[in-house]
């Protein structure tokens, strides 16, 4: 179980995991978590057991931080010894996919604790997706400025290069950009130097994969970077939901639902877009209607933009459809 856990947990490219060999040096015995910290090198520890009475096992887990002690993620998983080896999958991709969230969430939570004339690339980087997972007009613009100065830190800092490119993109779709073709062409501009330097990033990768893909590139070559990026990590959560969204675009209605699907299991907590709205948006072009009318009233008392003028959707049906059902529950078709 500890092999399938550390292998699902190799996947994931920006912290270094452990070997099983200097894990097990600690199997059986009582220790400190902030010993095996420091005797280790590392600052967090993932420890569990496996409990098993009759064919029924429950396999028990918990994140924490060797530094001070706080227990950041638990959860326990249940199986039946029949089905051992698809329960030992499950659990690590489900482990995997936990707690890459979970860690990022705690590693931006210290790099807010640093002072502000130390901050390296690596800390700017954390506290600008602090702010972009706002999503309001200033946070994305305070994102980006912070993405930026990493850049200028490091110029082949592949993660900060893809978000700024995302942040860009946002400040288009969302109506806030002030020069919005120059904020375009800055994002695909971005999205592609960050594959340039990519090194087989699954999270660039994906990253970029959105942009390109909402900028009008093919979408089947961007789906395949997101292929690419969920094959070198198969419990990467925001990767299957980058994969779903850009199914829908595609017209790709069930495997958008099957995908983001898969996101919310392997990141139950931490979720990653807008899952549901995917889910809704794939049933609705296929024909599983839902009342929309007060929905676009909602939507018209914050906004003027009721019908986008960027449609991602590839299939002339769906884009038709959308449309359509925009207009008319918009009131403009009677």
């Amino acid at each position: 179980m500890v092999e399938e856990v550390i292998t699902a947990l190799s996947h994931i490219r920006w912290f270094f995991v452990i070997a099983r060999n200097s894990t097990f040096t600690y199997k059986g015995r009582a220790v400190d978590v902030k010993q095996v910290g420091r005797e280790l090198g590392v600052r967090y520890v993932l420890e569990g057991s496996v409990r098993k009475a009759g064919t029924q096992v429950r396999i028990t887990g918990q994140l924490i931080d060797a530094i001070t002690g706080t227990h950041l993620w638990a959860d326990r998983f249940d199986g039946s010894l029949e089905d051992v080896f698809e329960l030992q999958d499950r659990v690590a991709v489900s482990v995997a996919g936990v707690i890459e969230p979970a860690l990022q969430a705690a590693e931006m939570r210290r790099s807010a604790t640093r002072p502000t004339t130390d901050l390296t690339a690596y800390d700017l980087y954390l506290r600008a997706l602090a702010a972009f997972l706002q999503l309001t007009n200033d946070r994305v613009l305070d994102a980006l400025g912070l993405f930026e100065q990493a850049i200028a830190i490091d110029p082949h800092y592949g993660p900060a290069l893809s978000w700024a490119a995302i942040c860009h993109l946002h400040l288009v779709r969302d109506g806030w950009a002030e020069e919005p073709e120059t904020s375009r062409r800055k994002a695909g501009d971005l999205a592609r130097q960050a594959l340039q330097v990519a090194q087989n990033d699954p999270g660039i990768l994906a990253n970029a994969a959105f942009v390109l893909a909402y900028l009008g590139e093919d979408i089947d070559a961007t789906i395949g970077l997101v292929d690419r990026a969920l094959a070198l990590n198969p419990s990467f959560a925001r990767g299957w939901y980058r994969s779903g969204l850009l199914r829908l675009w595609a017209g790709q209605h069930d495997l958008a639902i099957e995908d983001v699907q898969t996101s919310l299991r392997l990141s139950p907590r931490e979720r990653m877009g807008t899952p549901l709205s995917v889910i809704g948006a794939a049933y609705f072009f296929k024909y599983r209607f839902d009342e929309a009318r007060a929905t676009v009233a909602r939507l018209r008392a914050i906004t003027p933009l009721v019908v986008p003028g960027d449609l991602p959707w590839r299939n002339p049906e769906d884009r038709e459809l959308f449309l359509t059902g925009l207009r008319l529950a918009a009131g403009e078709g009677e």
